[in-house]
C-alpha cells in the first residue's frame, strides 16, 4: 500500500497549515452504542456539541450499513459492507468475532494500518459482542494492531463485568468509583494520554456502552430529565399495516406498561450519555494540557440507532427504517472547517477509510467505503458536491428455537420484552438501497421471508416511512429498484464506492468510481 507523503495532501487536498506537513496527526475515536439521531440523542451531550460540532464539522446524514451492533462495528473496522466481511448478526455462528473473522477481516482493520505507520494504538471499550468468550479465543485473544488494549468480554453492560487487558482477565464489580464502565474507559484513556510518547503519532478508540441497555446511568445523574419523554412523532404508537409480518404483530395500541417503559427508558439512555459527555470533556481538555489538540482529528460517531415506540415497536434496533440507521458524526481536527455542516450522504464504511488516509495512508483497494477527506478539505466548498447519491442496509434475522419465556408463539423469534412484542425473528432479513439525490429520495428494501416482502417509501412525500407504496407505483420503478439493490448487494472494493466528484459544479457529471489502486 502507497504510503503518502502528508505534505502533499495538505497542500493539494486539506488546504491546512504547514504544522501538520512535520509530523502525522493524532486520532482519536469515540463509539458510543445504540445512539440515535431522529429521538435527539445529540441533545443532552451539551459538552460533545461544543468541543467537537462547534469545533468542527457535523455530517447531517450519517447512516449505518447494518442496524446491529456487531454486523456494524466489523463495518466500522473494516470498511466494508456486511456481505463482504460476513459478521452478518450478534452470534458466533453469524462470525461475530468469529474464527473465521480473527482468520480473515479483523487482520486487515484500521488498527493494523495505523500500527504499519507507526502509530502508537490504544483500545478501550466494548469492541464486538462474542468478545473474549470461549468460542471466540477468550480474552487471551488480542486483535492485531493493538499496542494498548482494554476490550470489555462480550455486550455492553455498566456494572459486573470482565475486561481483558493486553490479554489478561480483570474482573469488575457493582462500586461506581472503581466499576462503572464509561468512567473506566474514559480513566484508562486519559492514563494513556498522560504516558504517550508525544513524539509518535498516536490511535485512542474509546468505545463505550452507553446508551445501551441495561441504562444503568451514574448516581449523579439518576434524577436528571425527569420531565422529558420519548418523542411522540409521525411513527409513534402507529400500526404498520402495511408493512412485513414482524412489524405488523407489534400490539397497537401499546399498553399502558409499554408507555411507561418507553418514556423510562428514554429518560435513562439520555442519562448514561451524560457520562460520555464528561468524557468527551476530559479527552479533550488532557489534549489540550498536553499542546497536542491542534494536531488530533477526534471523530464522535455511533453503530446504529435505536426505536422508542416507532410502528408500536417498543425498544431496540434492527429494523429498516431511519430512526435504525440514522447515527451521529461529527469530526473535528487540523483545518476542519468549524461549525459546519455536511448533508453529503455517508456511511460507517466510510470510518475506515477515512482514518486510514488520515494517517497518511492510501486506504486499501479492497475497502466498499470511501475516505470523507474530499468533504472535510473540498477544493471548492461553494459547491454542490454530490459525493455518494445511493448505500446499501442489510440485516440478517437472529432467533431463538423456543423463543422466550413467559411469551406465546415466538418460536424462532427473539428480543420480546415488552407485551411480548418480538424486534427479531429468523427471516428478519432484508436488504435496502437507500438513494438520496437532488431528484429521488427513496428507500427500497426486499425481505427475505415467505412473502418475499417488498417495501418502498418515497422520502420526499412520506420523510417518516409510514406509507408502503410497493404496491402502486409501477412495476417499472420496481424494477429498477431492484437492479440498484441486486448491484450493491453483490459489490465489493470499487465497485462499492460510486461516489459522484467533489467540486463540480455540473450536478449532471458523471459518477465515477473511486479506484484507490
Amino acid at each position: 500500500m502507497e504510503k503518502l507523503n502528508l505534505i502533499c495532501i495538505t497542500i493539494v487536498m486539506l488546504s491546512v497549515s504547514n504544522s501538520l506537513c512535520n509530523k502525522l496527526p493524532n486520532i482519536v475515536l469515540i463509539l458510543t452504542d445504540d445512539q440515535d439521531v431522529t429521538m435527539d440523542s445529540m441533545q443532552p451531550m451539551e459538552k460533545t456539541l461544543k468541543l467537537i460540532g462547534d469545533n468542527g464539522v457535523t455530517f447531517s446524514n450519517m447512516f449505518t450499513s447494518s442496524p446491529l451492533c456487531c454486523p456494524s462495528r466489523s463495518s466500522i473496522f473494516t470498511g466494508k459492507y456486511v456481505h463482504n466481511h460476513k459478521s452478518v448478526n450478534n452470534s458466533i455462528s453469524g462470525n461475530c468475532s468469529s474464527k473465521y473473522w480473527q482468520d480473515g477481516p479483523e487482520k486487515k482493520t484500521f488498527a493494523t494500518y495505523l500500527k504499519s505507520q507507526g502509530y502508537v494504538t490504544f483500545m478501550a471499550g466494548k469492541y464486538l459482542n462474542q468478545y473474549g468468550t470461549p468460542d471466540a479465543g477468550g480474552v487471551e485473544h488480542i486483535p492485531p494492531g493493538w499496542d494498548w488494549w482494554i476490550g470489555l468480554v462480550k455486550n455492553s453492560v455498566y456494572y459486573n463485568y470482565t475486561l481483558s487487558v493486553n490479554g489478561t482477565a480483570e474482573s469488575h464489580h457493582d462500586d461506581y468509583q472503581k466499576d462503572y464502565l464509561t468512567d473506566v474507559i474514559k480513566n484508562r484513556s486519559l492514563e494513556f494520554l498522560e504516558n504517550v510518547d508525544s513524539s509518535k503519532p498516536f490511535f485512542l478508540m474509546a468505545s463505550t456502552p452507553a446508551c445501551h441497555s441495561p441504562f444503568d446511568s451514574a448516581p449523579q445523574y439518576e434524577e436528571e430529565f425527569k420531565d422529558k419523554n420519548a418523542p411522540r412523532g409521525p411513527s409513534f404508537n402507529k400500526h404498520g399495516s402495511d408493512k412485513h409480518w414482524l412489524i405488523r404483530r407489534a400490539k397497537t395500541p401499546m399498553s399502558n406498561v409499554s408507555l411507561q417503559y418507553v418514556d423510562s427508558t428514554f429518560k435513562k439512555r439520555w442519562r448514561t450519555l451524560l457520562s460520555v459527555d464528561d468524557m468527551v470533556e476530559s479527552i479533550v481538555n488532557s489534549l489540550t494540557e498536553k499542546k497536542l489538540l491542534d494536531n488530533t482529528f477526534i471523530i464522535y460517531t455511533s453503530d446504529n440507532g435505536f426505536h422508542l415506540g416507532q410502528f408500536s415497536l417498543p425498544n431496540d434496533k434492527r429494523q429498516l427504517y431511519e430512526f435504525d440507521v440514522r447515527i451521529p458524526l461529527l469530526i473535528r481536527g487540523p483545518g476542519v472547517p468549524k461549525k459546519k455542516v455536511i448533508a453529503d450522504p455517508v456511511i460507517n464504511i466510510d470510518i475506515m477509510p477515512t482514518i486510514v488516509n488520515l494517517a497518511g495512508l492510501t486506504p486499501p483497494s479492497d475497502v466498499d467505503g470511501a475516505s470523507l477527506l474530499p468533504l472535510l478539505f473540498p477544493k471548492n466548498d461553494t459547491l454542490n458536491t454530490g459525493f455518494r447519491e445511493e448505500f446499501l442496509v442489510e440485516h440478517q434475522g437472529e432467533w431463538l428455537l423456543k423463543g422466550t419465556p413467559g411469551c406465546k408463539n415466538v418460536d424462532y423469534l427473539c428480543v420480546c420484552s415488552v407485551d411480548c412484542v418480538c424486534e427479531d425473528a429468523i427471516n428478519n432479513t432484508y436488504t435496502c438501497v437507500w438513494t438520496l439525490e437532488k431528484t429521488e429520495k427513496t428507500v427500497y428494501c426486499e425481505m427475505n421471508d415467505e412473502e418475499n416482502f417488498i417495501e418502498f417509501y418515497n422520502l420526499v412525500k412520506d420523510p417518516h416511512q409510514l406509507a408502503n407504496i410497493a404496491k402502486t407505483v409501477s412495476p417499472t420503478v420496481l424494477s429498477d429498484q431492484n437492479k440498484k439493490l441486486i448491484a450493491l448487494s453483490v459489490c465489493k472494493g470499487p465497485s462499492c464506492r460510486k461516489i459522484h466528484p467533489v467540486g463540480k459544479q455540473d450536478g449532471n457529471s458523471p459518477v465515477k468510481t473511486v479506484n484507490y489502486n
